[in-house]
């Protein structure tokens, strides 16, 4: 089952005991293509305090009522390390962070059930343009940057062999393993406005400098690649999100 990021967006996150507050954003690894945190903004109840979900804590969702069930209760959250979802979070954070969920940490044989997909024991870096816009001291070339906001990536420019075509509007995810299998590219000027898929396969880096994608496809390529049909890309509900070729 495939769903696109964008409908996940407000989504309610459930404790076991009361619910945690709502999805803002995902943070996803740029090399794995795999969903690694669940942005969750609070309610009343933490002030408003942003924390990190592991997609490892998500149950059985439930998409009539836009629910993600997790197991874990209120005061394990209230509990939980305070990291500040707009700044770095290094690697003595991240053990925290999983020390205190008894999460597995990131490994060669992943952590979903009945999947293989490799993760990176590398230092995390989150929104590292927010980071580096706010910090003009800050300096962190040598660091192995690889976790990125769906947010921030979203309006990066594409950048195909021969040019320039379009910009990132949205990401389309396996809902069972959390993986980003396609990135939805508006093509705007460049072809009528069509939205099609790019598969992650072809995408060769993310240059957050620049705000652009790589792509190893040229442009005649891309404009034939899947359209995304707008009923099912606006329909958060539905069992699939599908695309075709004209």
């Amino acid at each position: 089952m495939q769903r696109n990021i964008k409908s996940l967006i407000g989504y309610s996150i459930g404790a076991t005991d009361g619910e945690i507050g709502k999805v803002e954003e995902f943070y996803f690894d740029d090399k794995s293509w795999v969903i690694r945190y669940l942005v969750v903004k609070t309610g009343s109840w933490l002030l408003g305090r942003k924390v990190l979900i592991s997609p490892q804590a998500v149950q059985k969702i439930d998409w009539n009522k836009k629910d993600l069930p997790v197991n874990l209760t209120r005061e394990k959250v209230q509990n939980s390390p305070d990291i500040d979802s707009d700044k770095p979070v290094c690697r003595q954070q991240e053990i925290e962070l999983y020390g205190h969920y008894a999460w597995q940490r990131y490994g060669g044989s992943g952590f979903f059930a009945g999947g293989s997909t490799p993760f990176l024991n590398s230092p995390i870096i989150v929104d590292e343009k927010v980071v580096r816009e706010s910090d003009s001291n800050d300096d962190r070339k040598d660091d192995d940057i690889h976790l990125r906001s769906n947010n921030t990536v979203i309006s990066y420019h594409l950048h195909a062999t021969d040019g320039e075509i379009g910009h990132v509007n949205d990401f389309i995810i396996d809902a069972e393993t959390w993986q980003i299998v396609s990135v939805v590219i508006d093509t705007h000027n460049f072809i009528g406005g069509e939205k099609v898929l790019i598969p992650v396969e072809k995408i060769k880096e993310l240059l957050w400098l620049e705000s652009k994608v790589i792509v190893d496809m040229d442009i005649v390529s891309i404009k034939n690649s899947a359209p995304v049909h707008e009923a099912a890309y606006n329909n958060s509900a539905s069992a699939n999100l599908a695309s075709e070729k004209s």
